[in-house]
């Protein structure tokens, strides 16, 4: 998979981008993610890309010719992608996104907002989606792409040591996890569950499903609407319930 990221902070996005899990996997060629700075596709000696807006405002507002002819470069070069902006005012990310957009596409463009927003007019000719990663606001979309990006990269072939790394892990399967424990065995007076020392790999098993079902009902309620439950998990559930 490619992932371009058009921004005002490239070396922000790099920092982050180029260690630990994400970076290793770019050394290793499982996923290219490459940052593009806007600033260097402006037409005037001060390299502005804002303005201010019309109808007046605080602020002001990303105009459309630089992030177009960023995003016109990157298509030219790289091919065309699933062009998406950064935006509180997109669909709210969730893991089931991520698998949609890591499935799905195999060329991603994330569009970086920055001040107090970006020209209608060039949103509504390049950008296929808006995605907002919640209900808050942001000083950039920046932190966002970065969430994007790394949640994606990460389910791909090869990243991670194995495909159980991010199968088990919350929302993967509409439950959260379920806790976890390393030595030591004792620990300011709390010890591990002995299940988890028993070397009996089915009860194991069925104490992590356990505990993510009663994890999930406890805090996420919500989530067991849609998560594929078994008869055994929905017994388990009604006996949390008439406790």
């Amino acid at each position: 998979m490619r992932i371009d990221i058009m921004t005002l902070f490239p070396d922000a996005v790099e920092a982050m981008m180029g260690s630990s899990i994400i970076g290793r996997a770019r050394e290793r060629g499982f996923v290219t993610i490459q940052t593009h700075q806007i600033r260097d596709y402006t037409t005037n000696k001060q390299m502005q890309v804002d303005d201010y807006p019309y109808g007046g405002g605080r602020g002001a507002v990303m105009q459309a010719d630089p992030l177009y002819r960023c995003w016109a470069h990157v298509v030219e070069t790289y091919g065309p992608g699933r062009t998406i902006f950064m935006s509180p005012c997109g669909r709210t990310f969730n893991q089931e996104i991520a698998r949609e957009l890591k499935e799905r596409y195999e060329h991603l463009i994330l569009v970086c907002g920055h001040y107090e927003g970006v020209d209608q007019r060039v949103i509504d000719e390049i950008v296929d989606e808006e995605i907002s990663i919640g209900d808050y606001v942001l000083t950039g979309g920046e932190l966002p792409a970065l969430i994007l990006a790394d949640a994606i990269s990460r389910m791909l072939p090869g990243v991670l040591a194995n495909e159980d790394a991010f199968t088990l892990e919350s929302h993967y399967g509409s439950l959260l996890e379920y806790p976890q424990y390393t030595r030591p065995f004792e620990w300011h007076g709390e010890k591990v569950p002995e299940v988890l020392i028993s070397g009996h790999h089915a009860n194991i098993a069925k104490w992590q499903r356990e505990q993510s079902l009663k994890r999930t009902l406890e805090r996420r309620p919500d989530m067991l609407e849609c998560a594929e439950l078994t008869a055994k998990d929905k017994e388990y559930i009604r006996k949390l319930k008439n406790e």
